[in-house]
C-alpha cells in the first residue's frame, strides 16, 4: 500500500516548498529514490499518477512545485521575487538535499520534464544524482525550431512574452494555453535565455557552466516526433549541456505504442503504464545499481 503525503520542504535559500512523497509499503533496496522536476507552469499534481505507479515497484518518490507555482505560490504573484535560476539553484538543490539526507536513501533519480531536465544543471548538488531521465527536455533557443515555426518563437522570446509579463506584472500562462500564471522574474530570465545560442549556459555564465559539469551519470533523453515545444534538434542540443554525463538519447515512435500520437506532455499518461512507464522504471533501477552498464 502507497502511502501519499503533503509536505513542506526548504528551498537551499529557506523558501517553503509544496511537496508530496509517495512512500512504497515495501520499498525496495535496490530502488532509488526518485524526484520528478516538472515542466514550465505545471503542477505537481499531474505527475501524481506517474509518481504512484513508480512507487509501487518500490521507488520512495517526491513530487513538488517551484515557488510561485501551484502550493508553493503567494496569493498574489504581483512583486513576488523569483527567478529561473532561484528553480535551479534553490529549489531543486533543497529536494535534493531533502531526499539525500534522509536515512533510509541509498541512491537518487530525477526525472526531468522540459525545464525541468534544463535547470537541474544549475543545483550545485547535481552529483548527487545517479541517473536522469529527461521527457521532451529541450535547449530554448529559438534557431533550434523549424525553420516554419523557428520565427514564431523568436516572437515569443522577443516580443510576446516580455509585453505580456509587463502588462500583467506576472506571465499570464491562461493566455498561452500554458496553465499556470509564471512569476515575472521567471518568465523575463526564461525569454533571455531563449534569444541566447547556449540558452541557460549564457547566464549566468561561470556558474551555469561550473554546476553542469558537475553531473557526470548517465542520462536518457526522450524526444517525440512533431513536438512544437521540444523539436528534435533543440532536445539533441541539452545534453551536451551535461559535459560530463554518459548521455543516450530515443525518439520515441508513436507506432511502436500503438498510438497515433506522443504530445509533449502524453508521456506521464496512464495510457503508457505497460509501456513507457515500466521502461522508464526498468532504466533507473538499471543505472543506480553498481553494476549497471553505460548501454540503455
Amino acid at each position: 500500500m502507497i502511502e501519499i503525503r503533503d509536505l513542506v520542504i526548504p528551498a537551499r535559500d529557506g523558501f517553503n516548498l509544496a511537496a508530496t512523497s509517495f512512500e512504497p509499503g515495501e520499498a525496495a533496496d535496490t530502488r532509488p529514490a526518485i524526484i520528478i522536476a516538472a515542466a514550465m507552469g505545471v503542477k505537481r499534481g499531474f505527475y501524481h499518477k506517474y509518481a504512484a505507479y513508480l512507487a509501487a515497484q518500490g521507488s520512495p518518490v517526491v513530487t513538488f512545485d517551484y515557488r510561485g507555482i501551484g502550493g508553493s505560490r503567494p496569493a498574489t504573484l504581483n512583486k513576488f521575487r523569483a527567478r529561473l535560476r532561484d528553480w535551479g539553484e534553490s529549489d531543486i538543490a533543497g529536494i535534493i538535499d531533502w531526499v539525500t539526507e534522509r536515512g533510509n536513501v541509498d541512491k537518487v533519480a530525477l526525472v526531468g520534464h522540459s525545464v525541468g531536465g534544463q535547470i537541474t544543471g544549475l543545483a550545485h548538488n547535481n552529483d548527487k544524482i545517479s541517473a536522469m531521465l529527461l521527457v521532451a527536455s529541450q535547449s530554448g533557443y529559438w534557431r533550434h525550431w523549424p525553420l516554419h515555426t523557428r520565427y514564431l518563437i523568436c516572437i515569443f522570446w522577443y516580443l510576446a512574452l516580455p509585453a505580456a509579463t509587463f502588462s500583467f506584472s506576472y506571465f499570464p500562462g491562461w493566455l498561452f494555453g500554458m496553465g499556470e500564471n509564471i512569476p515575472s522574474g521567471v518568465a523575463l530570465e526564461w525569454a533571455s535565455w531563449g534569444r541566447k545560442p547556449n540558452y541557460v549556459l549564457d547566464q549566468p555564465a561561470l556558474t551555469a557552466k561550473k554546476n553542469f559539469a558537475k553531473f557526470s551519470a548517465a542520462i536518457l533523453s526522450y524526444s517525440v516526433p512533431r513536438d512544437f515545444v521540444a523539436p528534435v534538434r533543440a532536445v539533441d542540443a541539452l545534453p551536451r549541456f551535461y559535459p560530463n554525463a554518459r548521455a543516450s538519447r530515443r525518439h520515441l515512435n508513436p507506432r511502436d505504442y500503438a498510438v497515433r500520437r506522443i504530445g509533449h506532455f502524453d508521456f506521464f499518461k496512464s495510457q503508457f503504464e505497460r509501456t513507457l512507464w515500466a521502461e522508464s522504471a526498468a532504466w533507473l533501477q538499471q543505472k543506480t545499481q553498481p553494476q549497471a552498464g553505460d548501454s540503455n
